[in-house]
């Protein structure tokens, strides 16, 4: 069973930055990608970036292109999301995601290509 554990989310004034992390344990992720999502109160929850396994590309929402980078470091088994110039239209829950299929060589911005979940953390931005 994968366990995914978030942490590093916040209250911090627009503008601010935060690095989320993502640990799973159970499966060494180094051959899944990953995703970042979220959601806000009273809305679904969305696409926020994700990586390949590999080293390709990695794709963000729109709404935080520029803003954030994910990464990934696959001897601590972890993933990071970086969010830079945060806005009040920030604030959610942010959770991490495993890929359901293995060498899958393109990041996938799709909530059915995600196998495991974590709890999440959340992320106020201050106006």
């Amino acid at each position: 069973q994968v366990q995914l554990v978030e942490s590093g989310g916040g209250l911090v004034q627009t503008g601010g930055s935060l690095r989320l992390t993502c640990a799973a344990s159970g499966r060494q992720i180094t051959s899944y990608g990953m995703g970042w999502f979220r959601q806000a109160p009273g809305k679904e929850r969305e696409f926020v970036a994700a990586l390949p396994w590999s080293g390709g590309p990695t794709i963000y929402a729109d709404s935080v292109k520029g803003r954030c980078i994910i990464s990934r470091d696959n001897r601590k088994n972890t993933v990071y999301l970086q969010m830079n110039s945060l806005k009040p239209e920030d604030t959610a829950v942010y959770s991490c995601a495993v890929g359901r299929h293995q060498w899958l060589g393109r990041a996938s911005p799709n909530q059915a290509d995600y196998e495991y979940w974590g709890q999440g953390t959340q992320v106020t931005v201050l106006s």
